[in-house]
């Protein structure tokens, strides 16, 4: 057994059981993938996935409770690995940081900054995606550290940390009807055509389920994943805007008006998520207590703990 047959097993999974995927993702070949499980079958006397023929169709059952066991091993590799860079050389690293657009775009400007002088040594990567894009890539080990609405702080294999709390507000140009409104409720926003975000990003359930609840169906004309995109055709007139409050910035949408509605729609939570038994470095534990300040180190570290059923 050794750690290369570990990769594959756990990279076949993740590439729904396609070996050349798994080979182009491991840089080796599919003959070689395939005598890799092989072998591992043999030593460990068991089948590990369900076959048709040549093909992969999913995991048996021993297979399922040994991948498992392959992700831990996997993550506890990383883990030393991890602490052996941070007693050799405690300013330097690699930190990846998830999220989506509009908390890269509103939200951690200040704090990326904060970071980048104090640790400047330390390479930071920004990736953007979609909640649930971010849960992923935190669950695979691919993100140390991921900031969104949605998705996070449900999946089993994180934990998660409140980061702030937001409304949604209405946009429109100016000179518009609304802004006349003595009171703005679900009834009269629904007589304009909407633009807000996509289904799953930035707190577009609660839109939806407020309308819903209301028992009034909005026109939304147009949807997008990021607030910058819906302020732009808001100020070409096709529509009034639901976006995040953080989003509007009275200096740069100098042609947009801000209209508060706390009461029409939910408050929403951005949580900070980790994934359970990570070791992280000092420069991480750092962002994590800047992000959330009211999280010490010793309660992070005690979140991070796999379950003692999983221990």
């Amino acid at each position: 057994m050794n750690f290369q047959q570990l990769r594959i097993i756990r990279e076949t999974a993740r590439q729904d059981f396609n070996l050349t995927e798994v080979a182009n993702a491991l840089y080796t070949s599919q003959p070689g993938v395939s005598k890799h499980i092989k072998d591992l079958e043999d030593e460990l006397g068991i089948e590990i996935f369900v076959r048709r023929g040549k093909r992969l169709l999913g995991l048996t059952e021993p297979g399922k409770e040994l991948l498992q066991v392959v992700e831990r091993i996997l993550l506890d590799t990383q883990n030393l690995r991890r602490i052996a860079d941070q007693f050799a050389s405690r300013e330097t690293g690699h930190f990846v940081v998830a999220t989506t657009h509009t908390q890269a775009r509103y939200a951690l400007p200040k704090i990326i900054k904060w970071f980048k002088a104090d640790y400047p040594k330390v390479h930071l990567t920004l990736l953007q995606g979609s909640p649930n894009e971010i849960a992923e890539l935190l669950v695979s080990g691919q993100a140390d550290v991921g900031i969104a609405t949605e998705a996070v702080n449900k999946a089993p294999e994180l934990t998660s940390f409140p980061f702030y709390s937001w409304h949604h507000a209405v946009i429109v140009p100016h000179g518009h009807p609304l802004l006349n409104e003595k009171e703005i409720t679900l009834e009269v926003l629904a007589e304009y055509p909407i633009i807000t975000y996509h289904e799953g990003f930035t707190g577009r359930a609660h839109v939806d389920k407020a309308f819903a609840e209301a028992g009034v169906v909005p026109d939304i004309v147009l949807s997008a994943i990021d607030a910058d995109v819906i302020k732009t055709y808001v100020g070409l007139g096709l529509g009034v805007g639901v976006v995040a409050s953080v989003a509007y910035n009275p200096e740069q949408d100098r042609n947009l008006s801000l209209i508060e509605v706390p009461h029409l729609f939910p408050a929403n939570t951005t949580h900070l998520a980790v994934r359970r038994g990570t070791y992280l470095r000092s420069y991480a534990h750092a962002f994590i207590e800047k992000v959330c300040p009211d999280i010490g180190e010793e309660a992070i570290k005690a979140a991070l703990k796999l379950p003692s059923s999983q221990d």
